[in-house]
C-alpha cells in the first residue's frame, strides 16, 4: 500500500487511512474486528481523539500485540490549559494501550495555542514530547483563519483541515501552504459528512494531492472492503469521474452543514448537524428512514428554536444556521407529504 511522508515528521503513512471516530457507534467486539482488519489489509495510519468516547479504547485493545513500529497512531485534545492537555495525553496512554503516541494534535481550538504560555495547553504538548509520550504536535481545525495562523507560526508539524472535492481555492491554498512549509496536510471530511457518495471521485480526487492523508471514517466492514479494493484499484481521475465531481459541486457548493457538530449542544434538543443538511440527505441517500414519525418529530423540535443564536456563533463555515434550519424544515415536509406513502 502507498505511502506518504507526513511532512516533516517523516513518518511515513499509509494514503489510505483509518478515522475511528465512528467506531464508537459499534460494540467493542465490531470495533476490535474492523480495526484488525484493517491492519490486515495494509493500513498502518489510525486517527483518534479523546473525545471520541471509547475510540481509543478499541483502538488499544484492537492494536494490542501489532508491533507498535508498523503502525501510526494520532490523538487529540481539546483541553485549554496545560494541566487538562496533561491529564487528556495520560489518559489516551493508558486507553491505547501504548508508550508513546506518534501525533497529538490540538483539537479544533478557536484560537492558537500560545507556544510560550508555560500554563497552556502547548507547555503540556511540549512537556509530553520532551519525556517521549507523544513524538509530534500537530493541530485539527474548522476554521480557515486558525489553519492559516497554524502554517504561519511553524509551530505544528501538521495540519487536520476539512478537504473534499467541493473544496474551494480557499482550501487549496492550505494545501499548497502546508506543502511548501513541509507540513504534514491530513484530510478530514473526505465525503463531506457523508453528502458525497462516489467514494471512487472522493479517492481519485485525494490522489491528485500526492502529500495530503485522507482520513476516511470507518464504522462498516463494507465500508472498509470499499477503501482496500479502490487502494488495490487505484483510479485514476477519468472524465466520467470528473463529471461526478462537477455534477456534484454544481449542486452542494456554498452554503451546506459540513456536519462538525461543532454547533452543539442546541437548548432545544434540535439534530443541527443532520436537520441542517435534509434537504441534501433526502435526495442523496435512500430517503426512507427520514420518512419516520421519529424523524418528523426531530426535524419539527425546528419549531422550538428559542433563536439563541448559539449555534451560529460556534459554526466554523459562518452559516446563519437559524434561518437555514428553518427553510430546511419547509423542504423536508414538502419531501414529507410527496413521499411518506412510500416508505
Amino acid at each position: 500500500m502507498e505511502k506518504v511522508r507526513l511532512g516533516r515528521t517523516e513518518l511515513w503513512v499509509t494514503k489510505t487511512a483509518f478515522g475511528a471516530l465512528p467506531i464508537q457507534r459499534i460494540s467493542k467486539a465490531e470495533a476490535v474486528r474492523l480495526i484488525r482488519r484493517a491492519v490486515d489489509g495494509g493500513i498502518n495510519y489510525f486517527d483518534t481523539a479523546n473525545s471520541y468516547t471509547d475510540s481509543e479504547e478499541k483502538l488499544g485493545e484492537a492494536l494490542e500485540g501489532v508491533p507498535r513500529q508498523s503502525v501510526v497512531i494520532s490523538t487529540k485534545s481539546g483541553g485549554g490549559d496545560k494541566k487538562t492537555v496533561l491529564r487528556h495525553i495520560e489518559q489516551s496512554l493508558r486507553a491505547l494501550r501504548t508508550d508513546y503516541i506518534d501525533l497529538f494534535q490540538f483539537h479544533n481550538p478557536a484560537k492558537l495555542p500560545d507556544i510560550q504560555d508555560p500554563d497552556g495547553p502547548f507547555a503540556a504538548a511540549l512537556e509530553m514530547r520532551e519525556k517521549g509520550y507523544i513524538r509530534h504536535i500537530g493541530i485539527s481545525n474548522h476554521r480557515l483563519h486558525v489553519a492559516r495562523e497554524a502554517i504561519a507560526s511553524g509551530d505544528f508539524e501538521t495540519l487536520q483541515f476539512p478537504f473534499c472535492y467541493l473544496t474551494t481555492d480557499k482550501e487549496l491554498s492550505l494545501v499548497e501552504d502546508c506543502r511548501q512549509a513541509d507540513m504534514g496536510f491530513i484530510a478530514m471530511k473526505g465525503l463531506s459528512g457523508g453528502l458525497l457518495n462516489n467514494a471512487a471521485a472522493c479517492y481519485a480526487f485525494m490522489r491528485e494531492y500526492p502529500h495530503v492523508v485522507p482520513i476516511w471514517g470507518v464504522q462498516h466492514e463494507w465500508e472498509l472492503d470499499q477503501w482496500l479494493e479502490l487502494t488495490r484499484q487505484d483510479p485514476h481521475m477519468t472524465p466520467e469521474l470528473r463529471a461526478v465531481i462537477e455534477a456534484d459541486r454544481k449542486e452542494l457548493v456554498g452554503s451546506f452543514c459540513r456536519s462538525c457538530g461543532y454547533c452543539l449542544p442546541c437548548s432545544a434538543g434540535i439534530d443541527i448537524p443532520q436537520a441542517a443538511r435534509m434537504s441534501a440527505l433526502l435526495r442523496r441517500s435512500p430517503y426512507q428512514k427520514y420518512m419516520t414519525d421519529e424523524w418528523y418529530q426531530k426535524m419539527h423540535r425546528i419549531e422550538s428554536c428559542v433563536r439563541c443564536d448559539a449555534c451560529k456563533s460556534r459554526c466554523p463555515y459562518g452559516l446563519d444556521t437559524p434561518n437555514l434550519l428553518v427553510e430546511m424544515l419547509k423542504d423536508y415536509d414538502a419531501f414529507y407529504a410527496e413521499h411518506r406513502s412510500d416508505a
